[in-house]
């Protein structure tokens, strides 16, 4: 437990630049005193002390802002920055070295019994508001923007945003935990093709009116299906030519908003 604590401790000055001296550290951070009481508690939950270990969670909580149920398993350096609102689940399993914001919730969807809540893998980042549910698991090196609401499991080495989240990212590459504000906005993303594709679709509707307003070619032989005779041979090269010039352009949209829709790729 000492070497657990020595690492929960460290991790802090290499993700926190406002950590300037242990002391501070020791007393004014409430995410590593959360932790400290939540060790102590899962330590004697293990033992199958009953009720104490729920009496110190809520003391916790009451002096931190950060609720952990005692049965949650909880690895090495994991850091609670800020930490106010975050709620722990009975059978949640975080990985060592998951960095995790104010506001989260590793919670449930029901009353069902027996593993109910997320499993965290190592080096995971969990976005300030954000909310993963269920019994899913998140691989390493995930990372979860703020406000997301993840619920499906998430393979290593993604970003997942939006609600539900999404996977916008994915890299073998080691990311920066610190870097929330390089999360891309796939709503925006979204929203951004189908506002051109209105617009295209727009001029090439006035494209085909305006060759309507043409003078029409008079009808020379009644052979000539009636179906066609309203429409002059230079109108249908156009409109042939103004479709042809966008389908690839649409395909390239289309993918993207069906992505989106997928869930790109969860």
């Amino acid at each position: 437990m000492l070497k657990t604590l020595r690492a929960d401790f460290s991790i802090i000055f290499d993700r926190d630049p406002a950590a300037r001296n242990w002391l501070e550290v020791l007393f004014c951070y409430p995410g590593l005193q959360a932790l400290v009481f939540h060790r102590f508690a899962h330590w004697l939950s293990v033992l199958g002390l009953p009720l104490i270990p729920r009496l110190i969670s809520a003391i916790a909580r009451f002096l931190t802002g950060i609720e952990i149920h005692p049965g949650a398993t909880i690895g090495q350096g994991v850091f609670i920055d800020h930490g106010m609102g975050v709620v722990i689940g009975e059978t949640a399993i975080v990985g060592d070295y998951a960095l995790i914001y104010q506001g989260v919730t590793l919670g449930g969807t029901g009353k069902q019994s027996g593993k109910r809540h997320p499993t965290l893998g190592e080096n995971v980042v969990v976005g300030a508001g954000a909310k993963v549910l269920g019994n899913i698991s998140i691989g390493n090196n995930v990372r979860v923007g703020a406000g997301s609401v993840v619920l499906r499991d998430v393979p290593s080495d993604c970003t997942v945003v939006g609600i539900p989240g999404r996977i916008v990212f994915r890299s073998g590459s080691r990311i920066n935990p610190l870097e929330h504000g390089s999360l891309p906005d796939s709503e925006a993303i979204v929203i951004r093709s189908l506002v051109d594709r209105i617009e295209s679709l727009e001029q090439q509707l006035q494209a085909f009116q305006s060759q309507l307003s043409l003078p029409q070619r008079p009808v020379i032989s009644s052979s000539v299906p009636s179906a066609f005779t309203h429409v002059s041979n230079d109108v249908m090269v156009a409109e042939k030519t103004e479709v042809a010039g966008a389908y690839p352009l649409c395909r390239t949209r289309d993918k993207a908003i069906q992505e989106f829709l997928d869930g790109a790729g969860i």
